[in-house]
């Protein structure tokens, strides 16, 4: 088992409270930034720019990842522009389709031939990631993100689809794909393992991460203690 410094996948922080992030800006672990407009909305932002531009003013080191919520290309190119006006760090989210299932290829070739740096979302299989490797070949630097964790929700591995998708970006160092989505520890052993360059990692999961290769006689113990503290806590009698 390997311990938590000896990891070589990067670990982002995923999510949308100010607090929350700057936090992790101090955390040397943590080597870049994820949010969406879910994450967002679950904070209470209603001001996208005001929020986002607050945020850049602190963090301006470390790639930061936004995501366009248009559901129409040639407003998303609109937007994708202005964002990425924002910051020299800044990478845009783009989803893999829009609502209606429409591929954004064209547009992801629009941007990265203007320079934008791209982070193309909601990824799920093996064709998708096919087809914006390729329509990424000559892009600047750019994130591929395969929602891995809620592949598994589906009760499917998700491990052959990033191994196979790791290897057709092969070929294009430019393009590193992000494990999205994990659920627990394990899946970033197993993004390590795999070799895949990225995972996005929630404030929850973060806290869990000081658990890497803990010694399992000591969690045991651990857990009973707790069972018997909260038993006594709550005062039950039998």
């Amino acid at each position: 088992m390997k311990a938590l410094g000896k990891l070589k996948i990067k670990i982002f922080a995923d999510g949308a409270d100010k607090a929350g992030l700057l936090a992790n800006y101090r955390n040397p672990l943590i080597k870049g930034f994820t949010t969406n407009p879910t994450l967002m909305r679950k904070s209470g932002i209603s001001d996208y720019e005001g929020f986002a531009r607050d945020i850049l003013s602190e963090i301006t080191d470390r790639p930061i990842s936004l995501e366009v919520f248009s559901d129409e290309f040639d407003d998303m190119e609109r937007q994708a522009l202005k964002i990425n006006g924002w910051g020299e760090n800044v990478y845009v989210k783009i989803p893999v389709t829009n609502t209606r299932g429409e591929s954004a290829a064209a547009l992801l070739a629009k941007l990265s031939a203007k320079g934008v740096k791209l982070n193309v979302t909601a990824i799920m299989t093996l064709e998708q990631v096919r087809e914006v490797s390729e329509v990424l070949a000559d892009a600047p630097p750019c994130y591929i993100s395969v929602f891995a964790g809620r592949i598994a929700d589906t009760g499917r591995d998700p491990t052959p689809l990033v191994r196979d998708a790791l290897a057709l970006m092969a070929s294009r160092p430019q393009q590193e794909m992000i494990w999205a989505s994990p659920r627990e520890v394990l899946n970033v052993v197993q993004a390590d393992e795999l070799g895949c360059h990225i995972i996005t990692v929630t404030n929850d999961l973060i806290a869990k991460l000081r658990g890497l290769g803990k010694d399992l006689s000591q969690f045991s113990l651990e857990t009973v203690k707790m069972f018997y503290d909260d038993a006594v806590a709550a005062g039950f009698k039998l």
